[in-house]
């Protein structure tokens, strides 16, 4: 399968999938002419980055995951751990966005919006007088 029909079938764009070569997350076969020939397994590789990938794991991450995945003698407990380490991050970011989204919905409340130059929305980002 050439690499046109791996990024349809895949749902990556193809830029992607060269990349994913690149770093050496795929490694598909090459054709006389030197044109990259994915496999039915390069294929499935591709679908599991680009799901990967949709839930935010990072590419190392990625790799890991992938290495896993090809482990047949893999503990379970280490995959939960990669996938526990990403939720707690991502628990973490929810929170820093919730504080941002209070501290902005106080501001814009606070603000008249109005014709006059007092906004407390600038005088909070240029922060205390010196």
């Amino acid at each position: 399968m050439n690499i046109s029909d791996a990024a349809q079938d895949s749902g990556l764009p193809a830029k992607t999938i060269r990349y994913y070569e690149e770093i050496g997350l795929v490694h598909p076969g090459r054709l006389a002419n030197g044109y990259r020939d994915y496999s039915d397994q390069d294929l499935h590789k591709l679908r599991f980055l680009q799901r990967s990938r949709g839930l935010g794991f990072s590419i190392e991450d990625c790799r890991t995951l992938l290495s896993l995945y090809e482990d047949h003698n893999r503990a379970s407990a280490d995959v939960r751990q990669i996938a526990k380490a990403h939720l707690d991050d991502i628990d973490r970011k929810i929170a820093e966005l919730k504080s941002l989204q209070t501290t902005l919905r106080h501001l814009v409340h606070q603000c008249h919006g109005d014709d006059r130059p007092d906004c407390p929305i600038i005088e909070d980002l240029a922060g205390p007088s010196a």
